[in-house]
């Protein structure tokens, strides 16, 4: 196989497309972590990497074990999988994914050094959902969970893990402004779930979209986006400051095409727009909220 192949296959193993997710929040806990004179570019580069392969690693993780438990199959509607394409042999996946998270609790060891156990936990809690969201006898993403683990895990924990390897504190406002990320997180879950709904059922795999209809995702998809464009309001309000962070509602602009192929119902493959433009919005409302908050 040529270089580039091979490049390009683990290109598409990666999934650039999610890896907004992973950025966002640290951007987000970096900028409020500068604007209270606290930042510490060490400590923010290296989070930043450590968020990066979690998410690396839970994209493999993924990938083998849908593959493993039949959930990936030819009928699959989003984009193609690795592993189930037959591009990479489950036992490489599996070796390559264990490789990542490795690296990910390298990079750990420097925040432990700064910020002490409880990092110990945020990243051992990281690793473990980012395994068990697929894996295991009974993976999260198969109960339905994975959307409360996702908000969670890419809101308050990374935003607030951030700032805290950075200040060595952690204000009550940094973790609440980590449900902007967090809940711009689950939108695209919710999104790639209901996708998903039609050969989800199928095999088993009991999503919200599954569990609770397609309507219920729609609605879960709107409640999220709407939380992440109001949040920065309130947190402005009450902190009587950072005015400029409500810039963080101008995603509504380049989020119209998602919202509204959301509210027409929108089914199968056509989603893959949607759940592109979900990724693109978290980037965009992270560089917006760190910009309007360290300047606000």
């Amino acid at each position: 196989m040529k270089f580039k192949e091979h490049v390009n296959i683990w290109m598409l193993a990666i999934r650039p497309k999610t890896l907004g997710a992973a950025v966002a929040p640290i951007m987000i806990g970096t900028a409020m972590a500068f604007a209270d004179g606290k930042a510490h570019s060490g400590a923010a580069l290296t989070a930043l990497l450590g968020a990066l392969l979690i998410q690396i690693g839970t994209n493999f993780s993924n990938d083998y074990f849908d593959f493993i438990k039949g959930a990936d199959t030819g009928e699959r509607l989003g984009p193609t999988r690795a592993t189930q394409a037959g591009l990479v042999t489950p036992k490489t996946m599996f070796r390559n994914f264990v490789l990542v998270f490795g690296l990910a609790t390298l990079a750990g060891i420097y925040l432990v050094y700064r910020g002490g156990w409880p990092i110990v936990i945020i990243g051992v809690l990281s690793i473990a959902s980012g395994i068990l969201y697929t894996g295991g006898p009974r993976p999260l993403g198969y109960l339905g969970l994975g959307d409360i683990f996702v908000l969670i895990f890419f809101g308050p924990v990374a935003v607030g893990g951030t700032y805290y390897v950075q200040a060595l504190e952690l204000p009550a406002i940094v973790m609440l402004a980590g449900l902007g990320p967090g809940f711009l997180a689950a939108a695209l879950l919710a999104v790639n779930n209901l996708r998903d709904e039609p050969t989800d059922k199928n095999v088993g795999k009991l999503t919200l979209a599954v569990r609770f209809g397609t309507r219920f995702a729609r609605i879960e998809y709107l409640f999220a986006f709407a939380v992440a464009v109001l949040l920065p309001f309130f947190l402005a309000y009450a902190t009587n400051s950072h005015w400029l962070v409500v810039v963080s509602a101008l995603i509504v602009l380049p989020g119209f095409s998602a919202i509204r192929q959301i509210c027409s119902g929108t089914t199968g493959s056509e989603l893959n727009k949607t759940l592109a433009t979900t990724g693109k919005l978290i980037i965009i409302y992270g560089i917006l909220f760190s910009l309007g908050w360290s300047l606000g």
